[in-house]
């Protein structure tokens, strides 16, 4: 069976390295990267024609801009399977206003908000709020779009980097968890817990970013909690928009039970790379039945030892930052037993080299979360690059838990 994967991240090559296991399965990978050329064939040039070109019998959207572009439209107008929801769907991750509105027009429990078109405006809406408090870009942000402002002079900082349409929104106490099902109109199936490091420095301090790591344990949430999150977030969703692909609920586990902050309509990065590593189910199965609205029935099945993923960035990183910095040790990482997957690189010059602001996602598993953590920092200490940064309290919280 063919299988194509659009986009060129950690998360994508996380997907690839995973499909790639599964019998009779050939990988093609769009655009790709060098990690993912390693276990699949990189392919240029548009998704539609690139599918088309190789015969592709089912297509992974891992990027939301593509979704929200439309992209699953595109290739369902063509009668090809896919996975992902369409353009309409893909809004809940397109517009935070949009999602905001939805989630009170279909009772799904969120944070108090008001939406603003400007800066102006945000300025009058926040004398509403209490600090800390919280604002979110309208559209899409690459993960950097919401600002967590602890005081007026945070806040206006904030604001003047933030233009057009905004959510103020109430700050919420709790803990963050990554709740992923993947959809295919009628029913849903979750993946595993996940929780992600947004903030680019330890103690979750600093701006957000796309994702400074993640880890995939059984402990993040209980049976019932599980359960509580598909019957009030998740199948409302699904029933409400006929929703398939993976839809993620970034949610805080507050006193009064889970909030959701936000939904994307993809798989989460870094979230993807530890759930792959821990996955102990052939995952093509499932992505087949979710794309043909069959997934009634499905079950997937996961290694009892916890996983990590520490997320090595560029310097400089979320702001900006230099590229085509060599890249060496990933092959002595591996050989300690991590798999890197590949984020921002690129091949020059037989060398491989820095090429976006998360660079490397480097990721193990363990008997429990101690040893899964200290696994992935020993391979951390095998790689370099000039200006490498990350965080080393990856999975710490899950300790104290």
């Amino acid at each position: 069976m063919k299988i194509l994967v659009i986009g060129s991240g950690g998360r994508e090559h996380a997907l690839c390295w995973k499909l790639a296991q599964s019998e009779g399965v050939e990988v093609f990978a769009n655009p790709g990267n060098p990690g993912m050329a390693r276990v699949a064939t990189c392919l240029p040039g548009e998704p539609l024609a690139a599918a088309e070109a190789v015969g592709a019998e089912l297509t992974v959207v891992g990027p939301e801009a593509p979704l929200v572009a439309g992209v699953v439209d595109a290739f369902r107008a063509r009668g090809l399977r896919i996975v992902g929801p369409n353009a309409e769907a893909a809004r809940l991750e397109g517009s935070k206003i949009f999602a905001k509105n939805f989630f009170v027009q279909s009772g799904i429990p969120t944070a108090r908000y008001e939406t603003v078109e400007d800066a102006y405006q945000a300025r009058l809406a926040l004398g509403r709020f209490g600090y800390p408090v919280v604002l979110k870009a309208d559209g899409l942000a690459a993960g950097k779009g919401v600002i967590i402002a602890q005081n007026a002079t945070e806040a206006d900082a904030a604001l003047a980097t933030l233009s057009g349409p905004m959510v103020i929104e109430e700050f919420l106490r709790g803990e963050e968890v990554s709740f992923i099902a993947l959809c295919d109109g009628k029913d849903a199936l979750a993946l595993a817990a996940t929780q992600d490091h947004k903030a680019v420095f330890d103690g979750d301090r600093g701006p957000n970013t796309g994702g400074m790591g993640a880890y995939c344990a059984s402990n993040i949430l209980s049976d019932s909690d599980t359960g509580l999150v598909l019957d009030r977030v998740i199948y409302p969703t699904v029933r409400a928009m006929n929703f398939t692909g993976f839809l993620y609920a970034g949610l805080m586990m507050t006193a009064d039970g889970p909030k959701v902050l936000e939904f994307n309509v993809r798989l989460g990065d870094p979230e993807t790379q530890p759930l792959m590593h821990r996955m102990k189910t052939d995952f093509v199965p499932a992505l087949l039945a979710a794309a043909e609205g069959r997934l009634a029935g499905k079950t997937l099945d996961w290694s009892p030892g916890p996983s990590v993923c520490v997320v090595l960035a560029s310097a400089g990183y979320p702001g900006k930052y230099e590229t085509g910095k060599e890249i060496r040790g990933v092959e002595a990482a591996e050989a300690h037993g991590a798999v890197v997957f590949q984020a921002g690189t690129r091949m020059k010059h037989g060398r491989l080299e820095t090429n976006g602001g998360r660079v490397l996602g480097v990721t193990t598993s363990g008997a429990d979360l101690r040893a899964a953590i200290g696994a992935a920092y020993e391979a951390v200490g095998k790689i370099e690059f000039e200006g490498m940064h990350y965080r080393r309290d990856i999975a710490a919280k899950g300790i104290v838990r």
